[in-house]
């Protein structure tokens, strides 16, 4: 039995440039985040003032879509205040709902804020049914974003035991850890990404050349070499290649993305209320292949389920676009259960 109502396509926006090309290329929804630490891709460059936002909500409005504020790494001691102001600027510019990890956040807003919508970051890490509905119980929660450790079979257990919309990732780049809660950023730079809001921050990352092979480094530690002509991925600890027991490879993660198309109408049979793009630190033109490929196929899948086929072209167009040109279907496929 197929949902409903067609899955919502929610796509990322690290910058103004971004989040026109979502809503111009398909998306229901775009999600940003301010330029603090209060989200979860806070790198230099990236993300929005006031005055974008704004301008990004009246963009979006215009043409019925919405935009969700992510505020989703943990607050610190001593500097509530800084996302307790960060809630307070997406209700004030008139977000549709704001994206919130921490507990203690979300209970502000709800205060704070009642009439202000709450969805449960993927950052909370709620991977069952009774973590959702105490969230929902608690704070009002309208939807839930479940981490990418899920299978599918897990998937449709939680949305059958909730009232909570559910949302999931369909494609992006995967974490080898549970959704951002890696201690290996902070073990090489001091600097968490759910309290910094980056992974592998920017001004530890350094590329030196030596002789014909490039090398990258995170604050000092050698990540990865690459041969002239070789694609080089922006340094993290968990995809660098290591040396291990004589042999050189990727000792943690590959780097590789997620990729859910031949999915589809099964997560709308079990009623997936949103389908979620990752990749508000990629360009604008990442965002608008993306957003226009997984239109046509989510419309596809909602329109003819029993026909649905992934096409050539969007294979082509998303591996493209791949980390690492690799597609899996990550933890929605566990062959060994």
């Amino acid at each position: 039995m197929q949902a409903s109502r067609k899955p919502e396509l929610v796509c990322p926006a690290g910058s103004l440039p971004a989040l026109k090309a979502a809503v111009d290329h398909g998306a229901d929804a775009v999600y940003l985040g301010l330029r603090t630490a209060t989200n979860a891709r806070n790198f230099a460059g990236l993300n929005f003032d006031e005055k974008g936002i704004r301008e990004g909500i009246a963009y979006a409005r215009a043409r019925r879509r919405e935009v969700l504020v992510a505020i989703n790494t943990y607050a610190q001691a001593g500097r509530l205040a800084e996302w307790h102001n960060a809630i307070d600027t997406a209700a004030a510019l008139g977000a549709d709902a704001v994206i919130v990890a921490d507990m203690a956040l979300l209970a502000y807003a709800r205060e704070t804020h009642p009439g202000l919508r709450l969805h449960l970051s993927v950052q909370g890490s709620a991977t069952n049914h009774e973590a959702v509905n105490l969230a929902r119980d608690c704070f009002g929660i309208h939807r839930a974003v479940l981490p990418r450790v899920l299978t599918l079979q897990q998937v449709a257990e939680v949305i059958a035991h909730t009232e909570v919309q559910i949302e999931v990732f369909g494609f992006g780049s995967l974490c080898v850890m549970n959704e951002g809660r890696c201690w290996l950023s902070s073990y090489a730079t001091g600097e968490s990404p759910n309290t910094a809001g980056a992974c592998s921050p920017a001004r530890f990352v350094r590329w030196e050349e030596r002789g014909s092979t490039l090398e990258s480094r995170l604050a000092g530690i050698l990540i990865d070499r690459y041969a002239p002509g070789q694609p080089a991925g922006y340094p993290t600890l968990c995809k660098g290649r290591f040396a291990v027991e004589g042999r050189t490879g990727y000792a943690l993660e590959e780097p590789v993305s997620l990729n859910a198309l031949a999915l589809l109408p099964e997560l709308m049979r079990i009623g997936v209320a949103a389908i979620k793009v990752e990749g508000r630190q990629r360009s604008p033109k990442y965002v608008a292949e993306v957003t226009r490929t997984l239109r046509a196929a989510i419309d596809a899948a909602w329109n003819a389920p029993e026909r649905f086929a992934v096409q050539p072209a969007w294979t082509a167009a998303l591996g493209r676009l791949a980390e690492g040109a690799q597609v899996t279907l990550g933890a929605y496929d566990r062959p060994w259960r």
